[in-house]
């Protein structure tokens, strides 16, 4: 089956075909660092990297590309005279940086900075100049605009007439042709700090916001590539302006848009500027990275997603019968160690893949996931090896493929007192054996009660007793 991803500038499902498929090549627009991030940054990341991850599957080598614009008004706003501009920003940027890794979101292949690219953004600048689709003011304040009038295409990506459009609001109107037209260079501002700026041809400023990723995503991927990415809050006017300053280069820019749903309160999107937002840092507090990450990817990555307390529990009790499943296996395979990193991991099952194939469809591969699970603990009850071992390496895979494949037995994680614990249950499991050989249902009943009322499931097999945690 072919892959087929959801493009917004088609509106449509459209075959994945890439330009070079012995290297998939992706621009993701990354965090402005202004702040810390909230949970609806590491959704709309975990959604590239579930992308990432398949591609890599599909095509074996992706170059992934997520910027850090570190330069940017709000920025500058947060700063203090005890911490400057670029200080808060690396800061942030390694708030980021820590929540991603928490739930194993991949590291990009390249993570530039907008500061680091100055130059590249000068050079685009002054082709569009030469090309007329880009003027100084004329009131000398070393701004420069793109002149969205001069590109007949403008609004194709959002399906927008510039009429129908508000006045950009991304920049000082002084000196501008058109309402519309946004801000591809700032010339300074006395109010705003003097080392937040650079030299240019056209006087001293800093970038405008959208300028900065096109020069990154060429000077990285070159000036076609095959999928640029973001959250649907981009889709305009960060990415409409992106698309056109870049074709009007003469670049052929991003083959496939692809954008992520939002996470949201109350029906609104969950956002810094609303005050609506959960941070990262009191949700990964809180929880499990691993079922964080579970409940952000158990929605479809362009649909809306609300959070609420259920939506933790039941990731939780969905990798808990995972880890159960895994923790058979071990004891089935007597003398392995308990996790299932001792299986060879072969491709995935082809309900599995026509799921992931069908726009990255990983809630229908969950359950696939799911339903294999229950096939395999079925197996186990009546010992059928052969497909005990199917259905384990096809778990295997499908959780690397997830990124899933950190999940290890719960009675197996924490050294000294997992051994305690095992010590305590075992002394247990050997009275309420005693108990059952004396014929001494209560007391064998009572135990059994005292074990399930601490969270504890007994599994009895034919070579014995085992317990876990219940998921």
């Amino acid at each position: 089956m072919t892959l087929r991803l959801h493009d917004t500038r088609a509106q449509q499902l459209r075959d994945f075909v890439p330009l070079d498929a012995s290297n998939v090549t992706i621009y993701v627009c990354g965090p402005t660092v202004q702040s810390g991030p909230h949970i609806g940054h590491v959704r709309a990341a975990l959604s590239f990297d579930l992308l990432r991850r398949w591609l890599e599957y599909r095509y074996g080598r992706v170059t992934f590309v997520r910027n850090v614009t570190d330069i940017d008004d709000k920025v500058l706003a947060n700063a203090t005279d005890d911490e400057p501009w670029w200080a808060l920003a690396y800061r942030m940027e390694q708030e980021f940086s820590d929540a991603y890794a928490a739930i194993g979101i991949l590291p990009p292949t390249y993570e530039p900075r907008a500061t680091g690219f100055i130059p590249q953004m000068h050079e685009l600048i002054a082709t569009l100049i030469e090309r007329g689709h880009a003027y100084p003011a004329s009131d000398g304040s070393g701004d420069v605009y793109f002149d969205v009038r001069s590109w007949p295409a403008y609004g194709e990506l959002t399906r927008q007439r510039i009429d129908d459009m508000e006045a950009a609001a991304d920049a000082d109107p002084r000196g501008k042709r058109n309402p519309q037209d946004f801000a591809l260079w700032k010339g300074a501002k006395a109010e705003e700090q003097s080392d937040a700026t650079w030299a240019s041809p056209w006087g001293e400023g800093r970038p405008g916001w959208h300028i900065e990723c096109s020069a990154m995503a060429r000077r990285y991927l070159g000036a076609e590539f095959d999928i640029h990415g973001g959250g649907r809050d981009l889709r305009f006017p960060h990415h409409e302006n992106e698309l056109a300053q870049s074709t009007a280069a003469g670049d052929g820019f991003a083959r496939y848009w692809v954008h992520n749903g939002l996470v949201n309160v109350d029906g609104q999107k969950m956002s810094k500027s609303l005050g609506n937002f959960t941070l990262a840092s009191d949700v990964l507090d809180a929880h499990d990275p691993l079922v964080v990450r579970y409940a952000l990817a158990a929605a479809h990555y362009r649909s809306g997603l609300d959070l609420s307390e259920s939506s933790w529990a039941e990731a939780e009790a969905a990798l808990g019968r995972i880890r159960t499943f895994i923790e058979r296996v071990a004891r089935f395979h007597e003398g392995k160690p308990k996790t299932i990193g001792w299986i060879d991991t072969p491709a995935a099952c082809e309900a599995f893949e026509a799921a992931m194939d069908d726009d990255l469809g990983v809630p229908q591969a969950l359950a696939v996931l799911h339903d294999t699970v229950r096939a395999g603990n079925a197996a186990l009850d009546r010992a059928d090896a052969p497909a005990v071992i199917e259905a384990a390496h096809a778990v295997r895979s499908m959780l690397g493929i997830l990124g899933f494949d950190q999940i290890a037995p719960a009675s197996g994680d924490d050294g000294a007192t997992a051994s305690a614990l095992d010590t305590l249950v075992q002394t247990m499991i050997t009275q309420r054996a005693q108990a059952r050989a004396d014929k001494d249902w209560a007391a064998a009943d009572r135990i059994r009660d005292a074990i399930a009322a601490a969270g504890i499931t007994l599994e009895d097999t034919p070579d014995g007793t085992h317990w876990s945690i219940d998921g």
